[in-house]
């Protein structure tokens, strides 16, 4: 067993959210990552693209879900499987939301029409 005390946690900050990774492969040995988001009031995530699912649990708040062109709003104790592949953008509700998040280890994601520069997240890492 690894444990991974919240001293150890690992921050990053991008224009749009805070992700706090709380597991991954760099962070306790994890073949699936696990991070923590939180984005404020109003914020529209990019257009983008993973090639793996995520699964995303709503702590506090609402975001506005596109996928691929249509749109559900999740709120607190909801919980969103974003298939891979699918154009995604998550808007935050008034209030803005918190989130757990998973994804396998080693996911790549790109924004939209830039495939050629797939990225993986610090996060996730």
């Amino acid at each position: 067993m690894t444990l991974v005390r919240h001293a150890e946690s690992r921050r990053s900050e991008t224009p749009n959210a805070v992700m706090t990774t709380l597991a991954s492969p760099t962070l306790g040995g994890a073949r699936s990552s696990v991070w923590r988001t939180e984005v404020k009031s109003g914020v529209k995530g990019p257009v983008h693209v993973f090639d793996v699912e995520q699964i995303w649990t709503f702590l506090e708040g609402e975001a506005a879900i596109e996928l691929d062109g249509e749109t559900s709003t999740a709120g607190p104790g909801d919980t969103a499987v974003l298939p891979a592949h699918t154009t995604r953008r998550l808007t935050a509700g008034p209030q803005g939301y918190t989130a757990i998040v998973t994804a396998p280890a080693g996911a790549h994601a790109w924004t939209l029409g830039d495939a050629d520069n797939k990225i993986t997240p610090p996060w996730i890492a």
